[in-house]
C-alpha cells in the first residue's frame, strides 16, 4: 500500500536490524550438538512468557535444560554465546539514520525479553538509535497479536495509518495492516547489504510507501 502519511517508520530487530552470527543453530552445536536444535525448541519455549514481562529467570532455567539434554557446558558459555552475543546490520543502521534524516520518526518495534533488550538498549546503542523502542516485554503483548502495534501507536504518540513498519515476519505484517499501519516484509540477507550503505531494496521499497528520501 502506497501512502503519503507515512510519519513515522517502525523497525524490527531480529532478521532486519541484527543477527546471530552464524545462526542459532551453529551456535549452540559446539555445547550440545545433535541435541542443539531440541535444546533451542525447549529454550524458546521456556522464553516465551518473557516475551510479555513475565518474571522468571530465564539463566536458571536454562541451566535445567542443559542438564536435560545432556549438555555439562556452562550455562554462563551458553547464555553469552546464544543470547548476549549480537551483531548489528550495518546496512540497515544506515537506513534508520537517512529516515531520521529525512525527517521521520524512527522506531523499534521488537518481540524480546528484558534480559535480550538490556544488550540491545545499551550495547548495541539502541536508545540512541530510536526515537521510541518497543519492546514486547515492556508492551506487555508480543507480535503477531495486532494490539502489539496499537500499542506501539499509543506509545509514538500517532495514528496507526501514519506509521510504517519493516519486518522479516509475514505474520507480523499482515497483523501489523490488521491494525492500520502500512507493512513491508524484509530481511537483510534479501538483498545486497555487502557495501553497507544501505540495501537499495529496501530503500526503493520505503520510497514506494511514501517515504521521501
Amino acid at each position: 500500500m502506497t501512502t503519503d502519511r507515512v510519519r513515522h517508520v517502525l523497525f524490527d530487530a531480529d532478521g532486519v536490524l541484527q543477527h546471530l552470527p552464524g545462526g542459532w543453530y551453529a551456535a549452540a552445536e559446539p555445547f550440545l550438538g545433535e541435541r542443539s536444535s531440541a535444546f533451542l525448541h525447549a529454550a524458546w519455549a521456556a522464553e516465551r512468557p518473557l516475551l510479555t514481562g513475565g518474571g522468571a529467570d530465564f539463566v536458571a532455567m536454562l541451566k535445567e535444560l542443559l542438564v536435560e539434554h545432556g549438555s555439562t557446558a556452562s550455562v554462563a558459555e551458553v547464555y553469552t554465546a546464544l543470547w548476549g552475543t549480537l551483531d548489528t546490520v550495518a546496512a540497515t543502521v544506515d537506513v534508520v539514520h537517512r529516515v531520521r534524516a529525512a525527517g521521520y520518526g524512527v522506531h523499534l518495534a521488537t518481540n524480546q525479553a528484558s534480559h535480550r533488550a538490556e544488550l540491545m538498549r545499551t550495547t548495541l546503542g539502541y536508545d540512541d538509535l530510536f526515537d521510541v523502542s518497543c519492546y514486547s516485554y515492556d508492551l506487555g503483548v508480543a507480535k503477531p497479536d495486532p494490539s502489539f502495534f496499537l500499542r506501539a501507536a499509543d506509545r509514538i504518540a500517532a495514528d496507526p495509518s501514519e506509521i510504517l513498519l519493516v519486518d522479516d515476519s509475514a505474520g507480523n505484517v499482515e497483523a501489523a495492516r490488521s491494525a492500520g499501519l502500512s507493512a513491508i516484509q524484509w530481511a537483510f540477507d534479501s538483498g545486497d547489504t555487502a557495501d553497507h550503505t544501505g540495501d537499495p531494496s529496501l530503500l526503493e521499497q520505503l520510497k514506494r510507501h511514501g517515504v521521501r528520501l
